[in-house]
């Protein structure tokens, strides 16, 4: 019986000691909240908070989510970091109540210049000085919530630290675009490697394509200095090769020093052909017009037609290059990388393109015709046609002169016999240089919030009809030529399809099928006479759009 006693007596003593543990917990917790030192807590560390609703940039109404990051001091100031804006002011604290007053801040708004007239890529400035208004209000051990609606956690310094480091990865920023754009990239690279496709340009496009669009921090207000459209970045200066046209004329001069005129000096009639491929370039420019683009912008896309990447990168950063106002007072749009990446994308499928439309508007007759031998041309002759060609397209679209000028040039350096050091170095190291910075940035700038839209896509489908109807109509013009020449200088259709630019791929096509149809049917000579024709003509209908459109 005592044992049982006992053991009632031990239980209700614990029992006991349990209850007023438990129950009387509160009102000690109470008494210690009462008694907390919110100035310690409030010193202590960073106070975060992470919310969306921040501009990128002033000219998109794309928005992220950001940190913001209070740090108050003993001095009874404090700063606050939202969006890389700091914000200064001072706070008061009465119990767990707090008044946080904002002092004045004066803020640069970033804006991109769109002014035509100024060749200036850096940022056009506004200046705006900001009062926020007061705020109020409560703390407690961990959190801080204020009158504005916003929550704050407290953090260590080092932690806050890695919180900054988080938000200027990638990993913070990426986006389904840049997955996107990244695979693009992988695909050029794989098509240059893999099947030969221009090696010399994909690769350097499809690197570009992957350095654009690395995710990375942007908000309104804050230049990073590294995309491509931040002035001050390395990317950015030298895309201003691109933007303000210099670096085409220089490959021109390259393909000037390396271009053999003999064949269209021996035949003239030939240079007709690439007259008539430019067909292209006008139908792309109804095209686009019908679909809904300015005529500026029709012009650029136009191009696309002649198969010209250098080109079509020189007429768009005149017409389509988000600078430009129009009647209306829009802006034009900024339409270079994706109107680039068409033109060089499809100058590298012209072995794909280019056979099947061959094939179709010829007859097996017509692909088996040989043309006579092209005659001996002298060196006066491959010297004077420099000087007369530059002479002629000079005064007939003065407009094209930046580009002619250089393509005419570069010839007469490698004509004259007297100036082999420069024709050499136009047609080895300067080019090359030129072609992977071009390369490069061209890539660049098909960042994933730019290059993804509606107008690309449209771009793409215009390109790819333009350059079916460009072919087709130099082929159909060389059926028509055959038909009216002599029965012993004939003409064989296929070599029209080499009025396209695209040097000397086209021309390359057309012996590929010659030689099909006749293993003993050499082309290559008579194809690269419109062809070459064909990148005179398509500068001579860039100087003619630039005429009508500036």
């Amino acid at each position: 019986m005592k044992k049982i006693l006992t053991l009632v007596a031990v239980f209700t003593v614990l029992f006991s000691i349990s209850y007023l543990f438990l129950h009387g917990k509160a009102p000690k917790q109470n008494l210690q909240k009462d008694s907390i030192d919110y100035t310690s807590v409030l010193l202590k560390g960073r106070w975060m908070n992470k919310t969306g609703g921040y501009k990128i940039s002033n000219e998109t109404d794309d928005t992220a989510e950001r940190f913001k990051a209070l740090k108050f001091n003993s001095d009874g100031t404090f700063e606050l970091d939202s969006a890389k804006q700091r914000y200064n002011g001072t706070w008061e604290l009465e119990g767990n109540n707090i008044l946080l007053r904002f002092q004045p801040k004066k803020v640069t708004h970033l804006y991109r210049n769109t002014d035509p007239n100024k060749s200036s890529s850096n940022y056009s400035a506004v200046y705006e000085t900001v009062n926020l208004s007061d705020r109020t209000g409560t703390v407690s051990e961990d959190e801080l919530k204020l009158s504005d609606g916003f929550i704050y956690k407290q953090y260590p310094e080092a932690l806050s630290g890695l919180f900054n480091f988080y938000e200027f990865s990638g990993f913070a920023n990426v986006q389904w675009g840049h997955i996107i754009m990244i695979v693009a990239g992988l695909v050029f690279i794989f098509l240059a490697i893999k099947y030969d496709y221009e090696p010399l340009l994909l690769i350097p496009i499809g690197v570009g394509v992957l350095i654009g669009n690395i995710p990375m921090f942007q908000v309104a207000d804050f230049n990073l200095k590294l995309g491509i459209y931040e002035p001050g970045s390395v990317l950015n200066t030298l895309y201003q090769g691109v933007t303000q046209g210099w670096y085409p004329p220089l490959i021109f001069l390259g393909i000037g020093a390396m271009t053999d005129f003999s064949s269209l000096i021996s035949s003239p009639r030939l240079m007709l052909l690439g007259a008539a491929a430019q067909v292209g370039i006008f139908a792309t420019f109804l095209g686009a017009l019908y679909l809904g683009f300015a005529p500026q912008e029709a012009g650029a896309i136009g191009i696309i037609g002649g198969a010209d990447g250098p080109t079509a990168i020189f007429i768009s950063s005149k017409l389509a290059n988000g600078m430009n106002v129009l009647p209306d007072g829009t802006t034009v749009k900024n339409l270079i990388g994706p109107i680039a990446i068409a033109a060089y994308s499809y100058m590298a499928l012209v072995p794909v393109i280019q056979p099947p439309v061959i094939k179709l508007l010829t007859t097996k007759k017509e692909r088996l015709i040989k043309m006579k031998p092209p005659r001996a041309v002298t060196k006066t002759e491959k010297i004077i046609f420099p000087i007369a060609g530059l002479l002629l397209t000079a005064f007939l679209a003065p407009t094209a002169l930046p580009l002619l000028g250089m393509l005419f040039f570069g010839n007469l350096l490698k004509e004259s016999g007297v100036t082999g050091r420069l024709a050499e170095t136009a047609r080895t190291s300067l080019i090359d240089t030129i072609t992977i910075l071009l390369g490069v940035t061209v890539g660049a700038s098909t960042q994933a919030d730019v290059f993804l839209t509606k107008s690309s896509v449209l771009i793409f489908v215009l390109g790819a009809v333009s350059f079916v109807i460009a072919t087709a109509g130099g082929v159909i013009f060389a059926k028509i030529m055959n038909w009216l020449s002599p029965k012993d200088n004939p003409i064989n259709p296929m070599i029209g399809a080499a009025g396209v630019s695209a040097v000397p791929d086209s021309a390359r096509v057309v012996q590929v099928e010659g030689l099909k149809a006749d293993p003993n049917n050499h082309l290559l000579m008579h194809a690269m006479a419109p062809n070459v024709a064909g990148v005179i003509g398509s500068a001579i209908a860039a100087g003619i759009l630039l005429s009508f459109l500036m």
